[in-house]
Formats: structure tokens, sequence, C-alpha cells
């Protein structure tokens, strides 16, 4: 079996196996219910428990404090333990075995008296458990410590061992007879530092193993706790600790929706607790939790209780109150589903204890204030009825007995008269619980409604036939779709109320789409946005009520097959189509990175969350520039400035907030470390899709520095083009740093200076024109670019030069082959890329004597500046400006429309290509260039 096989194969076995297994105690006395006075030493209060009577016959002395007022304080358990440290491994399983019966006897009495409510119950057998495990651990490590030392991280710092309580024991809600679900972690790796070290891993494995045995094993006087480790990672075939790095790997890498819920309530319950939280919160919420609603999860809940359903019907297990109908799981899964979707954006719903969160829901109209309280009743009757089911023999069962006297006893623990009495109720309270979660959890069944407008209907040519009157040019096509689409399963399975909003919206889209310039394809691309979404009900809701903003949609995803995928990839940009007034307002860049930077300091410590706030406030700011382009107030260099500027504010943001995160830095303050752009974002003529050329450099003394800056330039680099559920912020390409792939991430600005005016090619002294500091310390960005000026106004041979550069151009030539009959754009003779070779060596081989021509202005602008300066003739300066312009148009213009190549028809731009390839002769005509 694979390791993801058996580790969801242990959360099943860990759902669906009732543990059956008695807890070793000393002879119970068997007495039936009808006895009219329980045996000497018992009070009447616990007679009905088997477990209790047996106990209290063997140990007398547990009578002493049960009739006690008060419930029992976690300081008398802690006071219990004090001295635990001195005892041997017999003394000890004996002292947590016996502090258990007392604990277990005084919640017994209290509770079957009615002086104490569940939620005491609960607290206390948590608060045993985690006292159990702080003073079992705290034995275990003191044996270690004297043979292997304290473990430490490779800083030297000592790594605490973590033990995390999961379901119940997480909540705070262990019933009495339960096992506690566990997983171990530790922070870091490394080693002990005792005379026999061992690897952290090594030495909490025994730990663990320890602590297990400690808990678990069976003596003559039972056991602690048994003890569950299948909801580690890889579950039982998985390693019994495992570090916060590999929890996250695991999560990032492994991790399954079930395992969200799972979970849930994690606690951190020993070790550095404080620093527990601190560190494991930015590796479980973001697991857990999503940012936005996730409605998404409901199906996950829906096929995991499918699961149990069909495990509980296979097994006979319909008197199971856990797992059967209407029992305690089913109440679970409402609540959690429901945190699930929205507890990433609503924090005070991200809480463990089940009644607090129902309450929650319920205050915040997530959950009808009925159904809420209707659950919340059941909750405690059913918890409550489990803790007598298990309080007759201490086991950990939650089926219903069918023995008659264990019926009347466990009537009498529940205060009713009979059986019949409380069967009776438990029906009621079963059903009640079934109807609430059929409502939030279960799949709807399409109810009568009116009938579909024309256009959205399984007769295909009646179909076709509206379709015709609304102007479509391919009615037959356009109709085939939409009948497909109301046949299939997407559809047909979506819940009751998103399938009303899509058959309202699909005639609704068809109009809209009519009234663009081709209706048949702005159909078919908001068909594909609407299946994309169709599961998404808020983004259905969003479209349907707001006809307004399916109008933008149509006309943004009908001028473009770009703009149609990007929506489509990210609909939460729908959200943007609500205001005119916010979709087509001039961008101010210095706002966007203030508001960038303080939603990302709202999520510190939430990696995940940092960086999707990043991809989506990005690609935000991206969709407005694009709707405005396509509504024609942007040119394409003006929209190539705001993209750029975008992406410096990203970069900026980004560095700020992984130089924060990052761990062991050697400076407080900000780092003395700068990127640098080059290419398109260097030269500010980024596109909507454009990969990022960057280097990195740092000006630092400090002997730390070279291993601290380069994690952070390889976590700026990560947080650039990992893909989250947001997506990627930007593609990037660092081979333009010194020595290329093979040269250090980062550089020093000494050495990116000594290998400029040594050891660079003719290239990248080319590629140094198009270059400027973007992000990070202004200081470094300054000395760069007097690096770059100083290395632009070498003087040099403009022979050897023109050489240089024609030979690199034939090699871009020959990797950027055209077998078509059309001319492309960028690299074919004649096209953009001479044109920018032109510059370049304009810059190089004239900038020693015209400073003018250092400034990073734009290749339209240089060209502009060399025809001022006679370097170029003036005219043909001018109609190779008009060229670049049109050549951007058009390969603009074609990237919107999804085409792979930026080609056309050679007559299109013929006199374009003839002005450059006569500006390229009379620049490079003298130094024997290649036949053109």
């Amino acid at each position: 079996m694979s390791p993801r096989n058996a580790l969801a194969t242990s959360f099943q076995t860990c759902i669906l196996t009732p543990t059956a297994c008695r807890n070793a105690v000393p002879t119970q006395v068997e007495t039936p219910i009808t006895e009219a006075t329980p045996p000497a030493g018992v009070p009447r209060v616990l007679a009905a428990s088997r477990y209790a009577v047996g106990l209290l016959a063997s140990r007398p002395e547990l009578g002493a404090g049960l009739d006690d007022p008060a419930a029992l304080p976690r300081a008398e358990i802690d006071a219990a333990l004090i001295d635990a440290g001195g005892d041997d491994e017999a003394a000890l399983k004996r002292r947590l075995r016996r502090l258990r019966q007392r604990v277990l006897l005084r919640v017994m009495a209290r509770d079957l008296s009615g002086r104490a409510d569940l939620a005491e119950v609960c607290a206390t057998m948590s608060a045993l458990a985690d006292a159990s495990l702080a003073t079992a651990q705290a034995w275990c490590e003191a044996q270690l410590l004297r043979a292997h030392g304290v473990p430490r991280s490779a800083a030297g710092a000592a790594q605490p061992f973590v033990v995390i309580g999961m379901g119940k024991l997480g909540g705070g809600e262990l019933n009495v007879s339960s096992d506690i679900d566990l997983v171990f972690v530790y922070p870091e790796e490394g080693d002990s530092d005792g005379a026999r070290p061992l690897s952290n891993h090594e030495y909490f494995t025994r730990l663990g193993r320890r602590l297990i045995g400690l808990l678990s094993d069976i003596t003559e006087d039972g056991f602690a706790f048994r003890v569950d480790m299948r909801l580690r990672p890889y579950g039982e075939s998985g390693p019994l600790v495992c570090s916060f790095e590999a929890l996250e790997n695991y999560f990032i890498t492994q991790g399954r929706e079930w395992e969200r819920y799972a979970w849930i309530k994690a606690r951190p319950i020993t070790g550095d607790v404080d620093g527990a939280h601190k560190g494991l919160a930015p590796i479980v919420h973001p697991f857990v939790f999503r940012k936005y609603l996730d409605f998404a999860t409901l199906g996950a809940m829906r096929r995991l209780h499918a699961e149990v359903r069909r495990e509980v019907a296979r097994r006979e297990l319909a008197d199971h109150i856990k797992l059967g109908p209407g029992g305690i799981r089913e109440i679970e899964f409402v609540a959690q589903a429901l945190q699930l979707i929205r507890g990433g954006r609503e924090p005070a719903l991200a809480v463990r204890p089940t009644l607090t969160v129902l309450a929650r829901l319920a205050e915040r109209n997530l959950l009808p204030g009925e159904a809420a309280r209707e659950l919340a009743e059941a909750y405690d009757f059913l918890r409550r009825l489990e803790h007598r089911l298990q309080y007759l023999d201490d086991r950990q069962t939650h089926r219903l007995p069918t023995d008659a006297d264990d019926r009347a006893r466990v009537a009498k623990m529940s205060d009713l008269p009979d059986w019949e009495t409380l069967e009776a109720r438990l029906d009621a309270v079963r059903s009640a619980v079934t109807r609430h979660f059929q409502a939030t959890l279960a799949e709807s069944e399409e109810g009568d409604g009116p009938a579909p407008p024309a256009v959205w209907q399984e007769d295909r040519e009646a179909v076709a036939g509206a379709l015709t009157a609304l102007g479509y040019r391919d009615p037959g096509a356009a109709a085939a779709r939409l009948v497909a689409l109301r046949a299939s399963q997407r559809y047909t399975l979506l819940p009751t109320d998103s399938r009303r909003r899509f058959d309202a919206l699909v005639p609704a889209l068809a109009s809209v789409s009519a009234d663009t310039a081709d209706p048949d394809t702005t159909l078919a691309r908001g068909l594909d946005l609407m299946e994309a979404v169709a599961r998404r009900a808020a983004y259905l809701a969003l479209l349907a009520e707001h006809r307004d903003a399916l109008e933008r949609v149509a006309r943004i995803i009908g001028a473009s097959s770009w703009a149609a995928q990007f929506v489509t990839r990210h609909p939460l940009l729908l959200d943007e189509l609500l205001d005119d007034r916010v979709l087509y307002a001039a961008p101010d860049w210095a706002a966007f990175a203030r508001t960038l930077r303080a939603q990302v300091a709202a999520d510190a410590g939430d990696t995940e969350a940092q960086m999707n706030v990043l991809r989506e406030q990005h690609q935000a700011q991206v969709f407005r520039l694009l709707a405005q382009d396509l509504a024609g107030q942007l040119t394409v260099e003006r929209l190539a400035d705001h993209l750029s500027a975008a992406a410096d504010a990203v970069l900026e943001v980004c560095l700020e907030t992984a130089w924060r995160e990052l761990r062991n830095r050697h400076r407080d303050d900000a780092p003395r470390f700068a990127i640098v752009a080059y290419g398109k974002q260097g030269g500010k003529e980024l596109g909507y899709a454009s990969d990022l050329d960057i280097i990195f450099l740092y000006d630092d003394e400090d002997e730390r520095a070279p291993e601290v800056y380069a994690r952070l330039a390889q976590r700026v680099n990560n947080w650039l083009t990992t893909h989250t559920a947001s997506g990627v912020l930007f593609a990037t390409d660092l081979r333009l740093r010194p020595s290329g792939a093979s040269g250090l991430l980062v550089s020093p600005l000494a050495a990116f200076e000594q290998y400029q005016e040594t050891s660079a090619w003719t290239w990248e002294h080319q590629a140094l024109t198009r270059a400027r500091y973007c992000a990070g310390d202004a200081a470094v960005g300054a000395a760069f670019e007097r690096i770059r000026e100083r290395i632009l106004r070498r003087a040099r041979d403009p022979a050897k030069l023109a050489r240089d550069v024609l030979e690199m151009r034939e090699k871009m030539h020959a990797a950027h082959p055209n077998r078509s009959q059309q001319f492309d754009l960028k690299h074919d003779r004649g096209g953009m890329i001479d044109l920018e070779f032109i510059v370049q060596y304009l810059v190089l081989a004239h900038a020693h004597a015209h400073p003018e021509l250092v400034g990073n202005l734009g290749n339209i602008a240089l060209l502009g500046i060399a025809g001022e300066l006679g370097l170029i003739p003036t005219a043909l300066a001018e109609q190779c400006q008009d060229a670049y312009r049109e050549f951007r148009r058009r390969q603009h213009a074609l990237r919107l429309e999804g085409a792979q190549y930026a080609r056309v028809a050679p007559r299109a731009v013929e006199d374009r290509v003839r002005a450059v390839c006569a500006l390229w002769d009379a620049v490079f005509g003298a130094y024997a260039a290649p036949d053109q």
C-alpha cells in the first residue's frame, strides 16, 4: 500500500473504528441495576456503572471527595503529579493510572448527580490528558538527557518536543473513555549535545515511543490513555516524529482535503507551547483555512461523510451515536464545513470547540439561529449519552446496548424512567441533526421552476432559432454547445441555488454577447468562464445579480482570448467589475504599494496568505489595466510603463516581506540588497505575460552577508515563482547575473563591478543598456547606476563592437527560425530585435561622447536622441520610431488574441521593414555585416 493510501486508510480507520478494548481494572462487581441498595461504599449515583462499582470495591479510598460540591481544578491534578520526576517507570505508570481512576470517578459522580455540565466533564478530562502528557514527557526527557544531552538546532538552540493534540483532545472536548490522537513535532533538525549524541529525529523518536508506552501500556492498574498516532503525516507508514519544515512540506505536497478537517482542532500541548503556536500557526493555518470563500470544501466534506455512511452501512453501525445517521459526527461536519469555508476570511471562526463554532456561526448569520440552537442541544445530548455508554465499563464505545440490563443502567444514568423514553428522545434528536445536516451539506434536488428561456433548453433547433434571431453567425454550433452544457453533469449536479442562478445567467450571457463584435466567440468564452466558476456560488451570484458586471466581462472576454483565459484562471477578478469608477481609474502606484504593504503585513506569519495577497492584488491591477487597454484608454507604451511600475511595487514589497520572514538574519535593519531589472522590465516595456529578467546585488561587509543574502535572493525568487492557489506572480530569468547560470545567485557590488569591467562579453554590455535598479536598498541601486553609466560610457573600437553585435544578432536569428510565409515582428530581419540591436550599438559606440544616450529611456526615445545628435539620419530615425511603435502595437494585439507567434502578412508592414533595414545598413553597412 502506498504511503498516501495508508494515510487515508489510517484516517478512515480513526473515524470509523470504535475501540472496544476494556480498561484493565480490578475485578468488577456485577450488580443488577434493579437492586434497590448499591453495594457498600458506592454512592447511589454511581451504582449503575459496573466500572465504578468494581473500582470502589478494590480501592474504597477513592470514595472520599466524590460528593465535593466544586469542580476538580487543574491545580489538584497538577499537585498529584508534582513530584513524579523521582518515580521509577513502574511507579510513574501506577501514579498516572491511579490518578485517572480518581479523576474519572470524581467526574462521573459530578456528571451523574447533575453537578457538572458537559463543558466541565470534557474540560476536566482534557486537563487530565494535558497534565499526564506533560508529566510523562518531562520524565522521558530527563532519562534521555542523562544519556544523550539536549537536542539542539544547527545554530545551537535547544529544541523542544511538541505534542500536538488532535480531535477532541485538541478541542478540549475529550470524552471520558477516549483515546487521544497525537502528532509529535519539533522545530528544527540537529543533534543532541551529550556524550552519546543522537540526531534530533532519533532523539525525539525514542522520546515519543517511551511517552506512548508510559500512557498506554496495560498494567494491573489499566492504562492512563490509549494513544493513536495515525493522524501524523503519512499515517501509520510515516515516521513517528517530524520537524516543522517536514510538516510544512507534507502539507504543501501531500496534504488532502480531509486532513484539513483533521487539523482544524490541532493544539500544541507540551514543549514551548507559546513558541510552538507561533511556529506552527503559519504552517497549519494556511493549510486548514483558505483566505477566500472556500465552497469547494463542501464537496470534500460530502465525500468524506459518504465514506463514513458507506462504512456504517457495511458494518451495520446504525446504532452508533457517533458515526450513525444523525450522530455526533454529522454535527461536527456541519460546524467544521462552515469553518473551512469561511474561517480564512473570518478569524473568529478559526476556533476549536464545536459548541463555540456553532454559536459564532449563528452570530454571523452563517447558520440559522434555530438550527444552531437545535444542533447545540443535540450535541450536548449525544455527548452526555456517549459518556453514559462509556461509564458502564470504561470502554470507548458509541454503540447503543442491546442487553436489557445495560439499557436500564444507561436510562438510569440519563435520569430517565426507562429505555423506551430514552430511545424516543434519541430518535427525535437524530432526526433533527439529519435535517440540518441535509440542509447544510447534502446535494440539493432540482426544484420545479418556470419554463427556460429559448436559448436555454434541450431542443437544439429551438435554441438555434433563438440564436439566429439574436444575430449569431453560427447558431448551430453555439446551440450544440448550449444543449451539451445543459445535459452535462457539471450543470445537472449543481445545487439548486447555483442551478437557478446558472439558468438565469445563460440567457443573459447570450443576450449581452450578441451586442459584442463577435457574439459567437464571446458566448463560447463566457460559457468557458461559467463552467469554470459553476461551483463557486459567490461568483454565479455576482454575475447573476449584477447585469452591468456581466456586460463588462462580456466586452472584455469578447475583445481578447488572453483576457478571457486570465479571468477564467482568476475568477476572483470578477469583483473588479462591480464599479466602473474603480475599474477605469488611473493607477496610483504609490498608493498601491502602501495598500499592498499593509495587506501583506496583516497576514504576518502566514506565508501562503501573504503570497496570495501579492498575487491577487497584482492580478487586480493587471485586470484594471487590461480593461482600460481594451477600452482604448492606454497606448502600448503607457500600458508597458504601468505594468513595469506594478512589477516594481510588487518586487519592493516582496523583498521587504521576505527579509522580515528570513530566519537568522545578520542585521535587524533593512538589507543592503537590491534587485536590478534587465530586458523588458528594465526597459519599462513589460507585457501582460512577460518574464522578469532580474539580478540580485548587495553591498555589505559582514562575513555572514553572502550566505544570508543568498537565502534572501532564493526566497524572493520563490515568492515570485511559486504556484499557489492564486497562481504565480512572475516567471523569472536570473541568467543575466555575472557568469550566467553558473554564477552565484547574488553578487557583491564590487564583484559585479569587476566582472563588468574585466570579464563581461559585449552582449552583456548590450543587456546593460536596458538595465535599471528597481527595488531594495537605494544606495546599492545608486551604486549600480553609477557602474552602469561608467561601463556604457567606456570608449570602444566601433569596428570590433559592430562585429560582436552582428555575431550575437546572427546567433539570435538562428535560434528563432521562421519557416512560415509570414513576417515575425520580433525576430525576422527588419523587425524589433534589429531595432533594439541598433539602439544598443549606438549607445555603446557613442555614449562616451554623448552621455544623454546612457539614460534608460526606451528604444523609441533613444532613436530620437541619436537622430538629433546626427548619429543616424533624422528622417530614418523617425520612420524607425514609427516602425517600432507599429510592431509593438501589432505584437500586443496578437498576444491579446492568444497568438503563439507575433507574425503578420509581410505586405502589412513592408514599409516599416524597409525603413528598419535601411537604418541597419546605415549603421552596420561599413562593418562587413552578413548579407541581410
